[in-house]
């Protein structure tokens, strides 16, 4: 009986525990849902702007896409304005170019109506519509056809480009050549400052008596002009400032300058400035000997094929009038100087300098900024002239400066042989008068007396001359270029000799400004005659 009271009991406990655990699992399961209903409350409130920005977003989007359809539609109104100021602009150019200046303002006040109209519809997002715009179409089209009736058309637009093309290329060749020849002119012109320093230079000159005179030129020892182990250059040149400046900027960069002697050849007029110049002034014990071209008695027509040329009337008609070939011509071809004997001299210098056997040419326009003495130890390896090469460049090849259509330049010479430089040339005289090279130039002068051969200047004959007989030199001995282009300025800092070659020299008011200080640091502007002279 005990026993089955307790069964009896049992059951009851089950339920007590039953519904404490359905109590809690309905308190979950309600916070919970609380939970999620709080979720999505706040999803609710973030949730519309997003929506609206994106909303927004497209319809700026729409806008755009409104106006672009506005535009590629054929029937737009838009579209027809827009094509309408296009062509009428157009047609404004025309106008003032045929002067007919009142229907251009008319085009240009459409134009302006038109573009207020575009621009209103662009600022309330709103396309145009065909009532506010039909005067404005109607207006324009109306001068549009009055354009046309005036035949400011297509065509006519060609015709009056293509002549107006044609005279701007008239007018272009005009100023070219016109500039051609003052550049020509103010290259070959003497500065008034330098008239001046020639004209103080002789009549200091001539104020020396003839005793005083003959000492100075005594002050030069004779044997040392013909030594072979001092250090010779040689200078051709009519300018004296020019000529000083390369005998001064060679001492000063010399190891040592007691060992150098310059040989001055100038002409008649200004051998006494010479003179005057360089006895008045001392370049650190540099031997100077000045001599003119008047005394070479061997120097005459009957030896020398450009002064026979000279008697010629055609020659001196075409370098001299500048009236032959009807003027078409070039200006540099037709330049008296490329007849100079000073210009010239360079191919006889075993004839002006008998006993000397190596020598370093020179050009007035250059300056020197390094030892010199290096290039007289060089071999030329049986050759006569050692010069810097110029073909890194088509330009500077044999064909550029020779005319190969001549049969004798055609048969003789590679047309893509190397050019090379005149103005630093180490010549070995030796080796010049055992081949007769003088003789060679003689040749070639002759066949050129119709000038067939080359047009200008001492550089194409010289490369006929020297053909086969050119040594190659290291490119930093001579630096050329600075009298016309720009120049590495790398190039300038490692060059021994600066080249101011071309027609900006650095004494002349178109010289290259930016090279200008390169030359100037070997004038002294403090000199008397210089300030005397304003020469500056």
């Amino acid at each position: 009986m005990r026993r089955r009271g307790g069964d009896y009991r049992r059951p009851v406990k089950r339920r007590y525990y039953s519904k404490v655990f359905w109590f809690t699992l309905c308190s979950i399961l309600a916070f919970l849902f609380f939970l999620l209903l709080l979720r999505q409350r706040k999803q609710s409130t973030y949730t519309p702007r997003v929506i609206i920005q994106k909303y927004n977003r497209h319809n700026k989007f729409m806008e755009g896409l409104n106006g672009t359809e506005g535009m590629l539609s054929p029937h737009s109104v838009t579209r027809q304005l827009n094509d309408q100021i296009c062509l009428a602009k157009a047609f404004v150019v025309i106008a003032k170019e045929s002067n007919n200046l009142q229907f251009a303002w008319e085009l240009s006040a459409h134009i302006r109506n038109s573009q207020v109209l575009l621009s209103n519809a662009a600022t309330r997002k709103t396309p145009l519509t065909e009532e506010e715009s039909e005067s404005a179409l109607r207006n324009m089209a109306l001068l549009l056809y009055k354009a046309q009736e005036l035949h400011y058309d297509s065509a006519t637009m060609i015709m009056r480009l293509k002549a107006k093309i044609m005279s701007l290329e008239e007018q272009t060749n005009s100023v070219g050549e016109k500039s051609s020849k003052y550049g020509q002119i103010a290259a070959e012109e003497v500065p008034k400052s330098l008239c001046c320093l020639g004209i103080r230079l002789t009549l200091e000159w001539f104020k020396k008596s003839n005793s005083q005179r003959k000492q100075t030129g005594e002050i030069q020892a004779a044997e040392k002009l013909k030594d072979n182990k001092l250090y010779h250059f040689c200078v051709f040149s009519d300018n004296i400032l020019a000529t000083s400046v390369v005998v001064n900027s060679t001492a000063l960069n010399f190891i040592d300058p007691n060992l150098i002697v310059f040989h001055l050849v100038t002409d008649e007029v200004n051998y006494a400035p010479m003179k005057a110049w360089f006895s008045m002034n001392r370049f650190r014990g540099v031997i100077i000997e000045v001599q003119k071209l008047e005394d070479f008695s061997w120097l005459n027509a009957s030896y020398v094929p450009v002064l026979k040329q000279l008697q010629d009337s055609e020659t001196q008609n075409y370098y001299f009038s500048g009236s032959n070939n009807d003027g078409k011509t070039p200006i540099k071809y037709r330049n008296p100087k490329y007849l100079s004997m000073l210009n010239h001299l360079r191919f006889y210098i075993p004839e002006v300098f008998p006993a000397l056997e190596k020598v370093v040419f020179l050009d007035d326009d250059v300056v020197v900024q390094k030892d010199l003495s290096l290039l007289f130890s060089i071999d030329l390896n049986g050759n006569v002239n050692g010069a810097v090469e110029t073909c890194m460049e088509t330009f500077h090849r044999y064909h550029k400066y020779l005319n190969y259509s001549h049969p004798l330049i055609r048969a003789h010479f590679d047309p893509d042989a190397c050019g090379w430089a005149f103005g630093m040339n180490v010549f070995d005289l030796v080796e010049w008068r055992k081949r007769n090279v003088t003789g060679i130039y003689h040749y070639w002068q002759e066949k050129n007396i119709d000038r067939t051969l080359w047009k200008l200047g001492t550089l194409p004959p010289g490369l006929l001359t020297f053909y086969g007989l050119t040594k190659p030199l290291d490119p930093n001995w001579h630096v050329l270029g600075l009298g016309y282009t720009s120049v590495d300025p790398e190039l300038i800092e490692n060059g021994a000799v600066l080249h101011f070659n071309g027609n900006s020299k650095p004494w002349l008011k178109i010289g290259m400004e930016k090279y200008k200080p390169l030359w100037d640091k070997y004038v002294d502007y403090s000199h008397p005659m210089l300030q005397q002279c304003n020469v500056h």
